[in-house]
């Protein structure tokens, strides 16, 4: 590096840490795109030029859901091992955020001294940040519809990632969700080795289909996979019946690994965390320690104490996340659940998305919030059964809808909190006057 190559990265790094500091006194919030922002544009190899300087390994995590539990759970296995990650922690996922993350932890230099980066990327820029990024591992966790004004339907993003990934060397391991037959099949056309993990527990099947299933056909001839059960919309025990398609052999067996959060998809991302870190040599008994102790993300079943009462906010921002959340909620039989819908930027804003969701499954009394309050009222209202009625209170204000929230629920139970992702940060903020973006 020259002495206007380094002068420039100083630059960069010095104004990018000035503006962390700045934002953070004047608590404007966490500081964790902003700065990444303004350094990428004065020095716009600046991602490339920070993750070549990891000693181990770069770790991307990608997917629509489950990113942000599985990440933290991965960096915290590793750093119980004694290593140091680097990790964009508060879930900025778009390129300006990897490289705040990575800012964070670089001294005035430039210089980044740490053996691990785990950084959770957004599915559908996974292939801009490969053109800059050349990671020793990829973990793919699953591809559900999410925000479609912005990216259209799965497949598509499937055959970007596989042209992106294709370009990277054969050493990179692929690590793939076989369950989802989208990300099993474009891991069987990678040239790179692959490994993949899911479920073999039957005994977690789905009753019933439910409505937010996106890829039941095959990703090979286009025929309607046959199916042995579903664990969690379209992910499941498939093979087709017209073509040599199957589900690939796992890596992994999911009946060994213990689970703590709460949830079908948290055992999805117990296990995703599980295998990566046995890929990198940590023992399995180590890894279930760190399962057992383990601490949920904000806003990702996180639990707190507000008032004398137990809250527990699970993020719902698309069909398949909000059924999820639903039946983790009937599986502990709560009785008071507050969703909060809104359609800011953060969370997509097409809420037609809410039709796809089992409303019919909720129980007990709902408290709707949020800027789509309305358009959640009338699909609760469309859910209801005439022998089965919801108490369904509507609150335009969150303060008050908490509030209320919080009065109704028993000093024995949990109240549920399922909000879309701008107004998870609100209802954080509101409840413990902290704001995290």
């Amino acid at each position: 590096m020259n002495l206007a190559d380094k002068l420039r990265l100083g630059l960069a790094v010095g104004v990018a840490k000035t503006v962390t500091a700045l934002v953070l006194w004047l608590r404007l919030g966490a500081a964790s795109v902003l700065p990444g922002e303004i350094a990428r544009r004065l020095h716009p190899q600046l991602l490339d030029l920070l993750s070549q300087q990891i000693n181990q390994g770069v770790i991307l995590i990608v997917g629509t859901n489950g990113k942000t539990t599985t990440s933290l759970l991965l960096k915290t296995i590793i750093e119980n091992q004694g290593f140091t990650v680097t990790h964009n922690s508060t879930g900025a996922n778009l390129i300006n955020g990897l490289i705040t993350a990575l800012l964070a932890d670089t001294n005035f230099f430039g210089q980044l001294k740490k053996d691990y980066a785990i950084l959770e990327v957004d599915e559908n820029i996974l292939p801009l940040v490969l053109e800059q990024i050349q990671p020793q591992y990829i973990l793919g966790l699953n591809l559900f519809r999410d925000q479609l004004d912005r990216y259209g339907e799965v497949d598509s993003i499937s055959q970007r990632w596989k042209k992106a990934i294709s370009t990277l060397p054969q050493e990179t391991l692929i690590i793939l969700n076989a369950d989802d037959p989208t990300l099993c099949y474009l891991g069987q056309q990678l040239s790179q080795k692959v490994l993949f993990f899911g479920l073999n527990e039957p005994e977690l099947y789905l009753e019933q289909i439910p409505h937010a299933v996106d890829s039941i056909y095959c990703p090979s001839c286009g025929e309607l996979l046959e199916y042995q059960g579903f664990y969690l919309s379209h992910l499941g025990d498939y093979n087709c019946l017209n073509c040599e398609f199957k589900k690939s052999k796992l890596a992994i067996n999911s009946r060994d690994w213990q689970q703590i959060l709460i949830g079908v998809y948290n055992k999805y991302n117990t296990i995703a965390a599980g295998l990566v870190a046995q890929v990198i040599g940590i023992k399995k008994e180590k890894i279930s320690g760190t399962i057992k102790e383990f601490r949920a993300a904000f806003g990702r079943a996180e639990e707190l104490t507000v008032k004398g009462k137990k809250v527990r906010i699970l993020l719902a921002k698309n069909p398949v996340g909000m059924n999820e959340t639903i039946r983790a909620v009937n599986d502990v039989k709560g009785n008071i659940t507050l969703i909060v819908l809104n359609d800011r930027i953060p969370d997509g804003t097409d809420v037609s998305w809410i039709w796809d969701v089992d409303m019919e499954k909720i129980t007990g009394t709902v408290i709707v919030s949020g800027d789509r309050l309305y358009d959640l009222a009338l699909r609760l209202q469309y859910s209801k059964e005439e022998n089965k009625p919801n108490n369904l209170i509507v609150k335009e204000n969150l303060k008050e809808a908490i509030a209320t929230a919080l009065a109704l629920t028993p000093a024995e139970q949990t109240l549920h909190i399922l909000p879309t992702y701008s107004a998870m940060l609100e209802v954080r903020e509101i409840l413990t006057g902290k704001k995290i973006l």
